[in-house]
């Protein structure tokens, strides 16, 4: 067998490994579960309840409970907040995945070619970094929502053009400490490419801590995405929980439900995500795995 299999063999017992490890980690598990609740109840929840959420169902500003009012009361427009809530999820989740998965393949492709090669590229890239780094992340996806127009599609592209340089920065610190490993000298010295080595040899090795990134990253896209719908740069066309709190937030006084309930579901879906994360990094751990 060569040691790029034995290398992959090592990585696919790991991974069996981390993934018990994890279910034996009860809040990973509940944040797990929580998840996966939110995000069947954002795909199935609209077809089930079937309320449009733009639609005006009572008088403006009822709150819960309140004559013929929803369960969770409606806004200043008279719009179903619940209805709001199940389905603005499906917009915040969406952008948040999308932006997540663009800021990793971007760190991934830039992280690895540094990280790989140096010298020269490393010292490129780096600094590219470093630029994107020092720009002012709101500021700067303000500014393209601003030339591109606000749409869910461009503001996910936003979120995930600033929010690329820590996942480029953990990329390159795998591939330098893999790279100088035996069993990556051992493939170069039967003659693999240097991209069957960065595909096949380093990068299974390297993706422990880039998965937990990922699940962090999600998390802090949604929270991204909700800060641009709160400050109306999202697109106006479709409902999130971050346009419904900025559409109502000089009503929190009289109605507070327009903007708590909308915040409770960022606030568990990004705890759930968080609890995922910590389960995963004590997952990946090999000086916790034996405990």
């Amino acid at each position: 067998m060569t040691e790029t299999g034995v290398a992959l063999e090592a990585v696919e017992a790991s991974g069996r490994g981390a993934w018990a490890m994890f279910l034996r980690n009860k809040a990973a598990v509940f944040g797990l579960a929580m998840f996966t609740g939110i995000v069947l109840m954002n795909i199935f929840g609209p077809s089930i309840y079937g309320v449009d959420p733009d639609a005006m169902v009572a008088r403006p500003f009822s709150g819960p409970g309140e004559g013929s009012a929803p369960l969770l009361g409606v806004d200043y427009l008279g719009r179903d907040v619940l209805a709001g809530v199940i389905s603005g999820g499906r917009t915040t989740l969406m952008v948040g995945a999308v932006a997540a998965a663009m800021s990793m393949s971007i760190g991934l492709i830039i992280g690895s070619l540094a990280g790989y090669y140096g010298r020269w590229v490393d010292s490129v890239f780096m600094r590219l970094t470093e630029l994107f780094q020092t720009l002012p992340a709101l500021l700067f996806a303000m500014v393209l929502l601003t030339l591109m127009g606000p749409s869910s599609r461009t503001v996910a592209l936003a979120i995930g053009l600033v929010s690329w340089p820590a996942a480029a920065r953990l990329t390159r610190a795998e591939f330098l400490k893999i790279r100088e490993l035996e069993y990556v000298k051992a493939a170069r010295a039967i003659g693999c490419g240097d991209l069957r080595i960065m595909l096949r040899t380093i990068l299974p090795n390297a993706m422990p801590p880039l998965i937990v990134a990922t699940a962090l990253t999600v998390g802090i896209a949604i929270l991204f995405e909700a800060g641009i719908s709160f400050l109306g740069l999202g697109d106006n066309r479709v409902v999130s929980w971050g346009s419904m709190i900025g559409k109502n937030q000089g009503f929190i006084l009289e109605a507070w439900w327009t903007v708590t309930f909308p915040g409770i579901a960022i606030f568990l879906t990004v705890l759930s995500i968080s609890m995922m994360g910590d389960g995963l990094q004590d997952a990946f751990n090999p000086k916790l795995r034996g405990r």
